[in-house]
């Protein structure tokens, strides 16, 4: 980050508060003009600062009411269960996020579900089943305070 000046920091916390930005609105809001703009955010997406562009879709409006956060805990610590358990992870459209964490669990899953009685069923017909799993323990999101905050800059 330290090849990156005031302008470069302010470009990237616009997008990062709007990717849907125009050019013309990123050049306004950082203070240069249309052309130094784009060719700086070129350069911050060829440099890797900026990964993708994607769009936050509404849970609730998708009928997903339940968000819960399971602890994994594996009885055997191999190596090749572990890659087979996380690749079958990033097959699963509804683990939203997956981490593998020290402590007492080995991995934490941030999981949407329609109801509770959805989220029960997956808990047991797909999460018990994953490679190496001995022990889940889940934790359920009563209320959002904040969500997909961006990365500090500065």
């Amino acid at each position: 980050m330290n090849d990156l000046d005031k302008v470069d920091l302010a470009i990237l916390a616009a997008l990062q508060n709007d990717g849907r930005m125009s050019n013309a609105r990123l050049a306004e809001t950082v203070g240069l003009s249309e052309t130094p703009c784009a060719r700086r955010l070129k350069r911050l997406e060829n440099d890797g600062y900026i990964d993708q562009y994607r769009a936050m879709l509404s849970r609730s409006a998708l009928g997903y009411g339940v968000v819960a956060f399971v602890y994994v805990r594996f009885a055997v610590h191999d190596r090749a269960v572990a890659t087979r358990f996380e690749r079958e992870v990033l097959a699963i459209p509804r683990i939203l996020s997956c981490h593998n964490v020290s402590g007492s669990a080995d991995y934490i899953l941030q999981i949407v579900a329609r109801d509770l009685d959805d989220f029960g069923t997956f808990l047991r017909d797909q999460l018990r089943s994953l490679p190496g799993v001995t022990s889940l323990e889940s934790a359920l999101s009563l209320r959002e305070v904040k969500a997909n905050g961006g990365l500090p800059l500065g």
